[in-house]
């Protein structure tokens, strides 16, 4: 039986690259009048409001006559009325809207981290 010999490399990285040990936090952001644009087809949303909670964020958006609510949960799941009519419901990231982007940022600095 043949061994296999594995060979060990050290890799020696400056203390501006990210520790395995640090903290990171995970965002999904949208482009909330960019996405509200393609769902409905219609331009010029407005943001009117925003209310807080510990796991969502609900946006209330104004289109000339048209009312929309959105509603971000920070798992990346959203839920989109337009009028009272549902128009998205489901994982903004997996139905790869190119209106969203998920991005890490360093907990402690708040500075965006690439990560490949």
């Amino acid at each position: 039986m043949k061994e296999k010999k594995i060979e060990s490399h050290s890799i020696n990285l400056s203390a501006d690259h990210l520790s395995i040990l640090d903290s990171v936090i995970c965002k999904v952001e949208v482009d909330l009048t960019g996405w509200l644009s393609d769902l409905s087809g219609q331009k010029n949303w407005e943001i009117l409001s925003e209310s807080e909670n510990e796991n969502y964020i609900i946006f209330f958006l104004k289109q000339e006559s048209q009312n929309a609510e959105v509603t971000l949960y920070n798992s990346g799941y959203a839920i989109v009325d337009i009028d009272g009519k549902a128009v998205f419901h489901g994982d903004i990231i997996g139905k790869k809207a190119g209106s969203a982007s998920l991005n890490y940022y360093n907990i402690e600095s708040g500075e965006k981290i690439l990560l490949n």
